[in-house]
């Protein structure tokens, strides 16, 4: 029987040696107030510690200084397990200081190792991470030099097929944060933006005899309608209410809580940007990409668009009128509307559909989108990506394994080089003022996100859409596809590559 109480009540019941798994996506729906009990507990106490940390989108609120920052700051926690660390924002770095064993599996095979634990299942089978850094015969899932345990991903066979066996160590606490509690402690999602891992959490943990342990905006005195409720009252053990914070309107735009015509979706992104906006790239660059990638949708498509260049993909499927013939998805598990971008990625405006993130991944990984429009950090002569790992720095793989895995068209959106690139259009006329100093495609990248060969295996069509060309994907290697007008094939395209492409 659930118990209403105080979130430094709610810390007292997580003991030295847990593994709690945390219900959010990137920087939005997390726990905050349990979060910060957590830490006050382990400051004044040194209790909760040699933790693990569970989250298939990771958990950050894009401060170093709230969430799970400090605990984790301070050495409560010996193990991280997360799909994406970008709203991490201390974290992140303390990864690559080797303070704790760090490890980064793709999203949705997170996900659906969770919910394979909840159904007595140890682990999860997936042709998803194959012949990329986290194949135990590339990398392994490890982000730094402590973190050793082979146990989380193996190569395994069945019946004749290669496959990878993803293991999550046995959950045992449950951090959620759900919109209403009522009177029989029934949990709903009302206005969260999305839902997650939230239910097969609960049932892992509860079949582990471990603790759930649920924040919520407010309880209710009416009984939840059945098909509302995410997570039934019968399996929480502590209720936390915490009064939800004071957002700017614009926000109720993301939770479904009323009807948003497709023609009133810029309006409500324009409200959204400036609150949630987060450094991007050169604006000019990354609309000449996005005009030309819009180009591949056709009527009828599924889609899933990353964040950063590919953004701008939505912009112009708009302005060609190829957007409201498409079908839009998040990882989060929305469908059918207009991604929100920023510190509220995996939100939606105007989504017909919200369902568990498992499910989502469910279709991503068996090919169930048409196309997708994924950034790149790095391109080799194989037409390897790598899109997790930058120099002294990452994020993690997030859902881009998963979502590039099977989709039949692959539409990489990335600058032909970085920092310092200076271009400019003028009536279709592409000019490079400046080169950037950091070049895209190189001979070898530092780790391998996007598998060329199993691409061309798959039978997969992959385009790589940049400022002044763009690649297409051969079992040979690269090919220039096309030279956009103003562009100097030899000077600007070739003459700058470090390796030879099919012409």
């Amino acid at each position: 029987m659930y118990q209403i109480m105080s979130a430094d009540e709610a810390a007292e019941l997580i003991k030295d040696g847990d593994c709690i798994c945390v219900n959010a996506f990137v920087g939005i729906e997390n726990p905050v107030e349990l979060h910060e009990a957590i830490y006050r507990r382990y400051h004044e106490t040194g209790s909760p510690k040699n933790l693990t940390m569970v989250s298939s989108a990771g958990f950050g609120v894009w401060d170093e200084n709230r969430n799970a920052e400090g605990y984790i700051r301070e050495g409560a926690v010996d193990r991280l397990i997360c799909g994406h660390f970008g709203a991490m924002l201390s974290t992140k770095k303390l990864v690559l200081e080797d303070r704790f064993e760090a490890y980064n599996l793709p999203l949705g095979c997170i996900s659906h190792a969770i919910r394979a634990q909840a159904s007595g299942v140890k682990g999860a089978l997936s042709k998803v991470g194959m012949d990329i850094f986290v194949d135990p015969r590339r990398e392994g899932p490890g982000i730094n030099n402590i973190s050793k345990d082979d146990s989380l991903v193996r190569n395994v066979s069945v019946e004749g097929e290669e496959y990878l066996y993803y293991q999550l160590p046995k959950l045992t606490v449950a951090l959620i944060k759900g919109t209403a509690a009522d009177m029989q402690g029934n949990i709903s999602f009302d206005d969260m933006y999305m839902s997650g891992d939230a239910l097969s959490i609960c049932q892992a943990v509860r079949a582990n005899h471990g603790k759930i342990i649920v924040q919520v905006d407010r309880l209710v005195k009416t009984q939840a309608r059945p098909r509302n409720t995410i997570i039934p009252g019968c399996f929480v053990d502590a209720i936390v209410v915490v009064e939800a914070e004071h957002k700017n309107a614009a926000f109720k735009s993301l939770s479904g809580s009323f009807e948003i015509p497709f023609e009133d979706w810029p309006d409500w992104y324009e409200m959204l940007e400036p609150l949630t906006s987060v450094k991007r790239k050169a604006e000019t660059p990354a609309k000449i990409i996005g005009r030309r990638a819009a180009k591949e949708l056709k009527p009828d498509d599924i889609v899933n668009i990353g964040i950063g260049i590919p953004e701008m993909v939505s912009r112009y499927a708009r302005k060609l009128g190829v957007l409201s013939q498409v079908t839009l998805t998040v990882e989060s598990g929305g469908i059918g509307g207009f991604p929100a971008t920023g510190t509220v990625f995996g939100a939606m405006i105007g989504a017909t559909s919200v369902y568990d993130m498992a499910n989502q991944f469910d279709l991503y990984d068996n090919g169930g989108l048409d196309i997708c429009f994924m950034g790149a950090l790095e391109v080799d002569c194989h037409g390897n990506v790598n899109a997790h790992r930058g120099p002294g720095a990452f994020a993690g793989i997030g859902g881009f394994a998963n979502i590039t895995a099977k989709t039949p068209t692959v539409v990489f959106c990335l600058t032909f080089d970085a920092v310092g690139l200076e271009v400019q259009k003028k009536r279709d006329v592409i000019t490079i003022v400046n080169e950037g100093k950091v070049p895209k495609f190189v001979n070898e990248i530092r780790s391998i996100s996007f598998s060329a060969k199993r691409a061309i295996e798959n039978g997969q069509h992959v385009l790589y859409v940049t400022e002044r060309c763009v690649f297409e994907l051969t079992s040979e290697g690269l090919r220039l596809k096309e030279v956009y007008p103003g562009i100097d094939r030899q000077k600007d395209i070739l003459d700058r590559l470090p390796f030879k492409v099919i012409e």
